[in-house]
């Protein structure tokens, strides 16, 4: 699986220690900074992630800032994208499972190295559920979408 994985300069180095682990077992695409800068910009980096996603069918990607929110609102902008802010492994698999979420936003002051890991193997290792109700509630997204955007 490809997994496109972008941050701004709050989540830099979480970013470059998440990617390190996670390559040991997908297909990282390392969509930047690739060198610390305070004054970037977090749109910058989940539209980057965000259009990757889009474009490759079946890619997952992940962003990291201070809060999470913020990518997340970003990324949202972005038809197609379901991008997600959570806290917990609990959370990753819930939002996988219902919403089939494909862009995942975490808060690099809020969640420890091993919580970024955690929820991101357990986000990853979680498919949709393809349960009925499930696909209806998406493709109510979808057109608003189409309609709306």
């Amino acid at each position: 699986m490809k997994v496109f994985i972008a941050a701004d300069h709050a989540g830099f180095e979480s970013k470059n220690r998440l990617a390190t682990e996670l390559e040991k077992i997908y297909t990282i695409h390392d969509m930047g900074p690739y060198e610390l800068d305070p004054d970037d910009d977090y749109p910058i980096y989940a539209k980057k992630v965000s259009l990757a996603v889009k474009e490759n069918p079946g890619s997952m990607g992940i962003l990291i800032c201070k809060s999470g929110e913020g990518m997340s609102i970003a990324a949202n902008k972005i038809n197609g994208i379901r991008a997600v802010t959570v806290d917990s492994t609990e959370e990753a698999i819930e939002t996988r499972k219902d919403n089939d979420s494909n862009v995942l936003s975490l808060s690099a002051k809020e969640l420890s190295g091993r919580e970024l890991l955690d929820i991101s193997r357990a986000w990853l290792n979680t498919n949709f559920s393809g349960e009925e109700r499930h696909k209806r509630r998406i493709e109510e997204i979808s057109e608003m979408e189409r309609e709306l955007l």
